[in-house]
């Protein structure tokens, strides 16, 4: 099948799909893509006469594109790009401390929680798996996706500091977890152990290589659309940031995640101030409004596609059953032992952790690593188990994440501003 054929199917299965779900579900965009998407996948697989021939068209469409590759080296970099580019760097330096405790530690935690707790969960179904592959399932499932997760926010009238806390920690716990993801890989496909001084080093090469090359895209961008007034030129030049600096950083073996989003912060903040005219602010909003709408839409119809070429059997069913509170828990904990340690500081409000647990959604990102993992006879355990529980954490966790925020903030105030330590809380006794 002709690459331009796939991109006009997803294209318009995306368009169909949103209208039935605007028209009939009016459920959050990505859920109810998603779970049109999955409907139509399950109803292909049963034995219904006359679908044979269009069951196997889709697997072969499915088998012909590299979901990873589509996701991890193309739409992830623009995706990053389009969330930071409308994120105010003074909301994110409000909450510095937690978002940045929450999107390193909390990730790291999460890893070696999930991954220990998958080795003894695999072995307990009759899944003998080497402890590296289940830390490799415990990185590529850390990551959240705040895409599916913000509207239901909206929705739900939850503060903006919930928002803003939750984007930003997504934001940064992409990047960090594809470092720590991609170092594992390597590890696993290599078969020898690295010193902690490597691990460390090339997790610094890579996190310090993309901050630097994020400022000096961001950079470099201003000061080119400093000296001039055009806004067509202007959407061109941030399209050219978010795809050509993604790509100098996967060449460079630094992280491309992390560029893109310094490099969209860098540019979102002094862009809009002195740079920009009124219309080209209204052009590149609307310019990336719309792509990360488009890219969402196929990605979670891919998603919900993805289950047609899934190796399914009752003891991998179980083991994605049982990881789900697996994973769960060890949110759970990753967000509330750094935040506990801020409470020296300022006291937590009363649900925060319930919230970031509950509205730790998983998507693409997650699906995207667990299709890279290496080949082999554990590769299989690895997607099929990853894609159940991101199932679960699209559907269920989002359908009921606006529930669980009106519930708690009708018990206790919602604000994280006990957890941010500003100007004045350093000077606090």
């Amino acid at each position: 099948m002709r690459l331009f054929d796939i991109i006009a199917i997803l294209i318009t299965l995306s368009a169909l799909f949103s209208w039935f779900n605007a028209r009939f579900l009016k459920l959050p965009t990505a859920i109810g893509l998603m779970l049109i998407a999955l409907l139509m996948s399950l109803t292909l697989l049963m034995p219904i006469p006359g679908s044979d021939g269009l069951e196997q068209d889709v697997k072969r469409m499915l088998d012909s594109i590299a979901f990873d590759d589509a996701v991890l080296h193309g739409m992830l970099g623009f995706l990053l790009f389009a969330g930071a580019l409308h994120i105010k760097v003074s909301d994110l330096a409000r909450y510095k401390i937690p978002i940045l405790l929450l999107a390193s530690l909390g990730v790291l935690l999460s890893t070696l929680l999930v991954g220990l707790g998958a080795w003894l969960l695999f072995y307990l179904v009759g899944l003998h798996m080497p402890l590296i592959y289940c830390m490799l399932f415990g990185a590529l499932i850390s990551p959240t996706d705040p895409i599916a997760v913000l509207s239901i926010l909206k929705q739900a009238a939850a503060p903006k500091s919930l928002e803003t806390k939750i984007t930003g920690e997504s934001l940064f716990n992409d990047g960090l977890a594809v470092v720590l993801f991609l170092m594992l890989a390597e590890i696993a496909m290599s078969g020898e152990d690295m010193g902690l001084g490597t691990v460390l080093g090339a997790f610094l090469w890579e996190a310090l290589g993309g901050l630097a090359l994020g400022l000096f895209s961001g950079a470099l961008a201003c000061r080119l659309m400093r000296s001039i007034d055009n806004y067509e030129v202007e959407v061109l030049i941030t399209l050219a940031v978010a795809s050509g600096a993604y790509a100098v950083a996967e060449h460079w073996h630094v992280s491309a995640p992390i560029t893109v989003v310094i490099a969209g912060l860098f540019i979102g903040n002094l862009a809009r101030v002195g740079v920009w005219s009124a219309e080209t602010i209204r052009y590149v909003d609307g310019f990336w409004e719309l792509v990360d709408q488009f890219l969402n839409s196929v990605l979670f119809v891919l998603i919900g596609l993805e289950v047609m070429v899934l190796t399914l059997s009752g003891s991998i069913i179980l083991a994605g059953l049982l990881a789900i509170p697996l994973v769960l828990l060890a949110r759970a904990i990753s967000t509330g032992l750094p935040l506990a340690a801020l409470t020296r500081f300022r006291t937590a409000s009363p649900g925060v952790v319930a919230i970031l647990t509950w509205g730790g959604l998983r998507g693409g990102v997650s699906v995207a690593m667990a299709l890279a993992v290496p080949d082999g006879e554990y590769r299989d355990v690895i997607v099929s188990v990853t894609y159940i529980v991101v199932v679960f954490s699209i559907l269920v966790q989002g359908l009921t994440l606006g529930t669980v925020v009106r519930a708690i903030g009708s018990r206790a105030n919602l604000e994280f501003n006990s957890c941010a330590l500003s100007p004045e809380d350093a000077d606090a006794p």
